[in-house]
């Protein structure tokens, strides 16, 4: 209690400081005077007696330093003192504090949005109550889309009665396309995009309603049930104005009116966390009889019992998944098997690496800050040589002048780290908004306690890091020396200028490894983009349709046929056509095999199947290769006809002519064209087996018209919106998607790694080239009585500035080849990040070097050109 009484008591005198110093005052005179008058009666003289007195009582100052000390917080008197001496100094030199801000402001603002994509996606939970027992279910092998990834109605129920691991397991429609309702009752029909949860979705994530519920009830998923639904938080809000009465309330979607029974809260985002770049405004009960033949339907995710391990859960899921096939009385038997993940490592476990390497650049960056911030700090340390020498020959310790200028170094960091953390604030901002980049949780990304943890050791860690280097500088130097008139001295000599060099090769070197990884990745993406993708994106736009066509075949073909010869018919329209699934989306997956062979269960894998109109192949630019088109002769009584990609006519009829062959899809079925391979789930994947069904023989959903232009999207967006209202008076309001969207969309991840490494590497090239310029100038500077000389004895301008240029380059060759050298150890921990790139790829070794060398050399020639101008006799006169 009684150092705690004392340290309270000396906090109290610190912050009373005033008060306490005039109590001291009146304290010790009043002691001097009571000496006085002692002496004044001993029979002493006035002016005798007060100097006795004095000389009695000992030093006034010191007794007020001692007491100071005793009562108060010696070492928060001190960093007050050095605060005020580094706010007089950096505003003295606001020119060099200004530069040292912003370039901390670059580095550690880039850190702290890196940090808080890594800390969403990677590091921290799920935004669900006990996240880490939430766990997504899928079948071992999938390499069919989603419906290799999907469970039948059936075979969940089953598994709900049987397992035991599981609290609550639950799923929702894997198949849903983007816009499939809309939003009736209020003039222009406007598109919604719906899906469909089992009754107990929200309640296995642990999602608490904002207002209402967020289960359905069995009668809700009967198929003559209430239709219900559930508002997303965005949904109510854009197209409801936040009605606070909602709830119980009809709203019309399709002209038909269903209940709102529930409202999420802001805090859920369904795309983030299943469908990265997609977003979901409507939840319908799913209706188990209504689809229980329609095979896979369902996207498993499960809630583990307390105290059951994944590894538990997946034996019994071993067990029980192969048997599951005897449940399913109607639809596709799945031959099924299960995979079980932490929710967390399924969703963003494959940006493992890329995140780390993203963390890992942005790191070398506040690195190269240190570097370049530890350069411009000598430079400053040396033009102050002086004034440390004055302040040691005062009393001043070594320690003493060390901690000011640590205390300078954290002063800069923490303005840069708060300039850097509005920069943040504004980036963070964006990436939660934009919906251009399809990566998980981004969304939720935001600078939280963790991410503001983070800013503050980074400032602190860079502050010491770039701070230390000046001060041992200034702890090892001689300061005495400093007070003769010399320019050697007073710049700092030589020492100081090899140390400086070093930390620009160490610059150089930082700079290439970033510079070659960026440009390995870089050179990766543009092979991606380079990929064949079956079909030409680049003029080709879609947009959903919704035409009513009574589930008839006939009246179909009626419909499409004239909706495509209106649309043909508008100016800039090359061709047009009608699919119910487009390249790069959604997909789903059925069977085909060759009609008289025998197979192996899942011996073939499932063929991504596509419903489309005559045309639609020519619109999205796919290339037949053999045989026809589909045809509207192609109708519901004549024979059945399909168009395979070459993968499936390699390996059902290898060595063979596919063309008239029968393939069993739901029946005989004519094979009658081929067209070259699509890469229909992405850029970086192979292509899969696909088959192309005419729309007038099978059932689509959800289709899109495809058109091939010559104008631009937004030009067409009338006259076929008026084409398609004129047809269809109820068509929703929606826009044209270019083609091109969907593969931007696909490749997105990668173009934001890659951005944000080429970002890093020429922000660590912009720095190594300033550390160049300021170590080739401060040695111009050094230099300058000797290039006098040399001028005066006959050297030329050109001599001069060769001179200057070949240690600029004799530097930046050290920094590039220690570089080169850590980039092929670096450059190995990329290689699963590249695609069609070696991760020794000379191309790119070569070509970051040569623009390494290049800007080292336009750095260090301005110094040189200002060297070639030094007059002789000017600098004969330089002390």
């Amino acid at each position: 209690m009684g150092a705690i009484r004392e340290a309270f008591n000396r906090l109290l005198s610190f912050f009373h400081k005033p008060q306490r110093d005039t109590d001291l005052e009146a304290e010790l005179q009043s002691h001097i005077d009571l000496a006085v008058e002692e002496n004044i009666s001993r029979g002493m003289p006035p002016d005798e007696a007060r100097r006795r007195a004095l000389v009695r009582f000992g030093g006034v100052q010191q007794a007020r330093e001692q007491q100071r000390e005793a009562r108060g917080l010696l070492w928060l008197d001190v960093l007050k003192q050095d605060l005020r001496f580094t706010t007089r100094t950096l505003r003295r030199d606001s020119g060099f504090a200004t530069t040292a801000i912003l370039i901390l402001a670059l580095g550690i603002g880039a850190n702290i949005v890196v940090f808080s994509v890594v800390d969403t996606i990677l590091l921290r939970p799920l935004p669900f109550p006990d996240a880490d027992h939430l766990v997504r279910i899928a079948p071992k092998v999938s390499k069919c889309g989603a419906s290799c990834a999907t469970y039948s109605t059936d075979a969940v129920q089953e598994f709900q009665r049987q397992n035991k691991s599981f609290s609550d397991f639950t799923g929702y429609d894997a198949f849903t396309a983007p816009g499939n309702w809309k939003l009736t009752g209020g003039g222009v029909p406007v598109p919604v995009s719906q899906i469909d949860v089992m009754d107990n979705f929200f309640h296995t994530l642990g999602v608490q309603p904002l207002m209402g519920r967020l289960t359905f009830t069995a009668e809700e998923s009967r198929p003559s049930g209430p239709p219900v639904v559930i508002l997303s938080y965005p949904f109510w809000r854009r197209q409801l104005n936040a009605d606070p009465n909602i709830i119980g309330k009809a709203v019309s979607f399709g002209n038909t009116p269903n209940t709102v029974v529930g409202v999420l809260p802001d805090t859920f985002d369904f795309g983030s966390v299943y469908s990265p770049g997609t977003k979901m405004d409507v939840f319908t009960p799913y209706i188990y009889d209504r689809v229980r033949e329609y095979g896979n339907m369902l996207s498993l995710t499960g809630r583990l019992n307390p105290g059951v391990t994944l590894a538990q859960a997946q034996a019994e899921a071993d067990l029980l998944f192969p048997t599951l096939d005897g449940s399913v009385k109607r639809g596709w038997k799945g031959h099924y098997t299960a995979h079980l993940w932490d929710l967390k490592d399924f969703i963003s476990g494959s940006l493992r690496r890329s995140l780390i390497v993203l963390w890992g650049a942005v790191g070398l960056i506040l690195l190269i800050v240190c570097v370049n911030l530890s350069n411009l700090l000598l430079a400053r340390a040396a033009a102050r040589s002086k004034e440390f020498a004055m302040r040691s020959a005062l009393g001043a310790s070594r320690s003493r002048i060390v901690r000011q200028l640590l205390t300078e170094s954290l002063i800069l960091s923490a303005a840069g780290a708060l300039l850097g953390l509005g920069l943040a604030f504004a980036a963070v901002f964006y990436l939660a908004h934009q919906g251009s980049i399809a990566l998980p949780l981004l969304s939720s990304i935001r600078i939280d306690k963790t991410a503001l943890a983070w800013t503050i050791f980074i400032a602190v860690t860079a502050g010491l890091l770039f701070g230390i280097v000046p001060g041992l500088r200034i702890a090892s130097g001689n300061l005495q020396n400093a007070l003769k008139d010399s320019a050697a001295s007073t710049t700092g000599g030589q020492a100081t200028a090899r140390l400086r060099a070093v930390l620009v090769v160490s610059q150089i070197a930082l700079a290439c490894v970033l510079l070659i990884a960026a440009g390995l990745l870089l050179r990766s993406f543009l092979r991606v983009l380079d990929v064949d993708l079956g079909f030409e994106p680049s003029r080709a736009a879609a947009i959903s349709v919704q035409v009513n066509d009574h589930d008839d075949p006939a009246t179909r073909a009626a419909l499409w046929q004239n909706l495509i010869r209106r649309v043909s018919a508008l100016p800039g329209i090359e061709s047009a056509g009608i699919t119910d699934n487009l390249p790069l989306s959604r997909n789903r997956s059925w069977g085909i095999s060759a009609k008289g062979h025998s197979y192996q269960p899942g011996e073939l894998p499932g063929t991504f199947v596509y419903i489309t109109s005559p045309g639609y192949l020519t619109s999205i630019g796919m290339r037949l290769t053999r045989g026809r088109d589909i045809s509207w002769d192609d109708g519901p009584k004549s024979q059945h006809v399909v168009i395979i990609n070459q993968t499936v006519a390699n390996h059902l009829w290898p060595g063979e002519d596919p063309i008239g062959k029968i393939a069993e899809v739901n029946g005989d079925t004519v094979v009658i064209g081929v067209i070259a391979d699509v890469r229909e789930s992405g850029a970086e994947s192979a292509a899969g087996w696909q088959m192309y069904l005419p729309a007038t023989q099978a059932g689509p959903d959800n289709p899109y018209l495809v058109v091939r232009t010559k104008l631009p999207p937004a030009q067409l967006s009338l006259s076929v919106m008026k084409t398609l209202r004129e047809i269809n008076p109820g068509q929703p309001a929606t826009e044209f998607l270019p083609i091109q969207a969907l593969v931007d969309h696909a490749v997105s991840p990668r173009r934001f790694f890659v951005l944000l490494v080429s970002i890093f590497a020429l922000l660590g090239l912009f720095l190594a080239a300033l550390g160049i310029y300021g170590v080739i100038s401060y040695s111009v500077t050094q230099r300058t009585q000797e290039i006098g000389i040399r001028m005066a004895l006959g050297s030329s301008r050109a001599q001069v500035q060769l001179g200057v240029l070949s240690k600029t380059l004799r530097l930046a060759l050290i920094g590039i080849a220690i570089g080169t050298i850590a980039s092929f150890a670096a450059s190995r921990l990329i290689t699963a990040l590249l695609f069609g790139t070696e991760a020794t790829d000379p191309i790119t070794f070569l070509g970051m070097i040569a623009i390494l060398a290049v800007i080292a050399v336009l750095a260090g020639y301005l110094p040189a050109r200002r060297a070639s101008r030094i007059s002789p006799m000017t600098a004969l006169r330089t002390q």
